[in-house]
């Protein structure tokens, strides 16, 4: 609490705890804010719910403390991204390299391409330009 300035909160809490001295959440809200100095945003609404039902307390107070609590910021989690698959396949060019095996079986560079494509892994994309070159040459003839 600043100097000089009154605190709502406080008010707030012993006006509840008067009213009501059995109330479990007011005592537990008590006890944060004399432990901590200060409530969560969820907490001062749970105490602002409490507070308009105790006709004790001034609307001021209640006003006062629905401006604390809109000042407040509000986390909001972010919906989960949904799980994109790491590797999608190029089906064009995997049919391309099936092609040129087709045709020519024991073309090494295509093989191995094929064999990394066939195992998930990425073409770079020199290799793909590689891969179209062949076709171009070999099969499209």
């Amino acid at each position: 609490m600043q100097k000089g300035k009154l605190d709502i909160i406080d008010r707030v809490l012993e006006a509840c705890y008067k009213h009501n001295p059995d109330a479990l959440f007011v005592m537990s809200l008590m006890h944060q804010y004399e432990e901590r100095g200060s409530l969560s945003k969820k907490q001062l609404e749970g105490l602002h719910l409490k507070a308009t039902k105790v006709p004790e307390i001034p609307p001021n107070w209640l006003a006062t403390l629905e401006a604390t609590i809109h000042k407040m910021h509000t986390r909001e989690k972010s919906p989960p991204i949904g799980n994109t698959p790491l590797f999608v396949k190029d089906e064009a060019i995997g049919n391309k390299m099936s092609a040129i095996l087709e045709k020519y079986p024991q073309h090494k560079r295509v093989v191995f391409l094929f064999a990394k494509f066939s195992q998930h892994e990425l073409l770079t994309v020199s290799e793909k330009t590689e891969v179209e070159k062949f076709y171009k040459l070999l099969i499209k003839v």
